[in-house]
């Protein structure tokens, strides 16, 4: 089973590189689709006990953010793997302004995360690191050593 954490900045990329890889096969575990942590919580204690595959995609900039979930799982037979999305603030903010609605980021919640965005370290728990970085629609995948 596997634990995948997406860590990065607003309007990225997580939400369509999930709907390119991981859609047919994990779960989506989305605290803007879900509204609430006492959701969010439910749904990966759902998906651990079932043993189901999922990914939590959120920003996830902190090691602390990310712990709750390697924590979780990392003692009950899961894969811990994080995908870092390389930070390209003006690429980021370019995306943002295609949003629209509820989806639209104003620029100072990007540079909030973007201040406080840690690089996922082996010593946190990660089983596998995988860094993505985003180029005109496409996406190139390099696994941390």
């Amino acid at each position: 089973m596997e634990c995948v954490i997406f860590i990065g900045i607003q309007a990225s990329g997580k939400s369509t590189f999930y709907k390119e890889r991981f859609f047919k096969t994990h779960m989506r575990i989305n605290l803007d689709m879900l509204k609430t942590r006492n959701r969010e919580n439910m749904y990966l204690q759902t998906s651990i006990e079932t043993m189901q595959r999922f990914v939590v995609d959120n920003t996830n900039p902190t090691v602390e953010e990310r712990k709750k979930y390697i924590d979780a799982c990392k003692n009950k037979g899961f894969k811990i793997i994080g995908y870092y999305f390389e930070p390209d603030y003006a690429e980021s903010i370019k995306r943002n302004e295609q949003r629209t609605g509820k989806e639209y980021i104003p620029e100072i919640g990007i540079k909030s995360v973007m201040s406080k965005l840690e690089v996922p370290s082996y010593e946190e728990g990660f089983d596998e690191i995988y860094s993505v970085i985003s180029s005109e629609g496409t996406f190139r995948i390099e696994k941390q050593p």
